[in-house]
């Protein structure tokens, strides 16, 4: 077992620490993934978070308050975000998507640039002002999805 910190992206201060079990020599990508698997297990917020780099395949993330966390080059191929508050400037920007299920989540005004989100599910999700340039958006589902003031620049479908 050993301590790992996760900062607050904001202010850089330690948001919490986690005990996990891993190796010293395991990547920072598992290691964070690990921590996040701690934090929803112990009831930890995860808001503000830096959690970029992490890697989530399949994680487990419905419901839960995500406002402002930075998932930027996260890798959350086949998640469950289902329901997940993703508001509050959040940078999913370069993250992978891939599968991912979003339906019903908030993600209003996201930073989903260059982000992977091919095969994903967004019914019902809200994408207002969400930021989407270069972003892979084929073979999603886009059924009942909100995307008022949302930014397609130059996207894939």
């Amino acid at each position: 077992m050993m301590k790992f910190k996760i900062f607050n992206r904001w202010s850089g201060e330690t948001q919490f620490t986690a005990e996990i079990d891993a190796d010293e020599t395991e990547s920072e990508s598992i290691k964070i993934g690990l921590a996040v698997k701690w934090a929803l297990k112990t009831g930890t917020s995860l808001a503000e978070a830096n959690l970029s780099y992490t890697d989530l395949v399949g994680a487990n993330l419905s419901g839960i308050n995500l406002r402002g966390v930075d998932l930027a080059w996260a890798n959350l191929t086949g998640a469950n975000l289902t329901g997940a508050d993703l508001t509050g400037e959040v940078d999913l920007s370069d993250a992978n998507l891939a599968g991912a299920n979003l339906s019903g989540t908030n993600l209003w005004g996201a930073d989903l640039s260059r982000a992977d989100l091919s095969g994903a599910d967004l019914s019902g999700a809200d994408l207002t002002g969400a930021y989407l340039p270069w972003t892979n958006l084929s073979n999603t589902n886009f059924s009942n999805t909100n995307f008022s003031n949302a930014n397609f620049y130059d996207t894939t479908s």
